[in-house]
């Protein structure tokens, strides 16, 4: 009788236990609330960022505005000093200006690890050129991989809650990014290849193959670079043999009787009638009588 009278009060006290418990640490337990629906994460612009630190699990990078005409419109300041991608640091910009929390919820300060907000995945630091600051803190996703929890400039509320964003998984692919791809590719566009370093010909000069070949309307080309006969002068074969109608060939320069001088063969005048000939200079002698 003593032994059953013993168990029912043990029962009692467990139940009483337990109904402590139950209403003072889970009935009465800070649950997350919802806030908010829909809101931007940030008010600031794009032109009002000066830098920006992405602290990852693996790296950190300080990246940092240029704002020079002649340079990138980014440069990476560590862990190396390169012109940073302005497509991967314009992406991420555009999630910080542009992005918007689907729903905002409050919770307790000791709940952040249920939410891997008490070790974040990536931490990012925006500086304004006005020197003011902002700070988004990624946690991990939630059930169904839809969203990150996040913290936006965290702080506390007077009632000791903190507010929790659920910001688009853009952000996860937009800061977990290998180095290399956060530098600037260099671009060969503007230089040209080793087998066409030199112009193609404007029109204007022959190809290199047919420079001195090609007759360009005003040089004769090499076999002929005497011009032809215009009608004044003789070929070269020719320039002594063709007969202009002044003077005559050379065969026959001496020949030719030009109507006032003899031939060398009648060189002396024929007898006019008045002078004997040689043989009959004399006369005949006396005895003829």
């Amino acid at each position: 009788m003593k032994l059953q009278r013993t168990t029912l009060i043990l029962i009692l006290l467990a139940l009483g236990l337990g109904g402590f418990v139950y209403f003072h640490e889970i009935k009465n337990a800070p649950e997350p609330k919802e806030v908010k629906q829909q809101q931007k994460i940030f008010s600031f612009k794009e032109d009002d960022v000066q830098s920006l630190t992405v602290k990852t699990q693996n790296q950190t990078l300080n990246l940092e505005r240029t704002d020079k005409s002649e340079e990138p419109k980014w440069m990476m300041k560590s862990p190396e000093t390169a012109p940073a991608s302005s497509a991967i640091v314009g992406y991420l910009m555009n999630l910080l200006v542009e992005g918007k929390s689907d729903r905002i919820v409050s919770i307790s300060p000791n709940q952040l690890a249920e939410f891997g907000l008490d070790q974040p995945q990536t931490t990012i630091d925006v500086k304004l050129k006005n020197q003011k600051t902002h700070q988004l803190i990624l946690g991990k996703p939630d059930f169904n991989r839809r969203f990150l929890y996040a913290q936006a400039d965290p702080s506390t509320k007077p009632g000791g809650n903190t507010d929790v964003l659920l910001v688009s998984t853009d952000f996860e692919n937009a800061v977990n990014r290998e180095l290399s791809e956060w530098k600037q590719p260099i671009d060969d566009s503007k230089k040209p290849t080793p087998n066409t370093e030199k112009p193609i010909d404007d029109g204007k000069k022959p190809t290199p193959s047919s420079e001195k070949s090609i007759d360009d309307g005003k040089k004769p080309i090499p076999n002929t670079a005497k011009p032809i006969d215009d009608g004044k002068k003789p070929t070269p074969s020719s320039e002594k043999s063709i007969d202009d109608g002044k003077k005559p060939t050379p065969s026959s320069d001496k020949s030719t009787d030009d109507g006032k001088k003899p031939t060398p063969n009648t060189a002396k005048p024929i007898d006019d009638g008045k002078k004997p000939t040689p043989n009959t200079d004399k006369p005949t002698p006396a005895n003829s009588q």
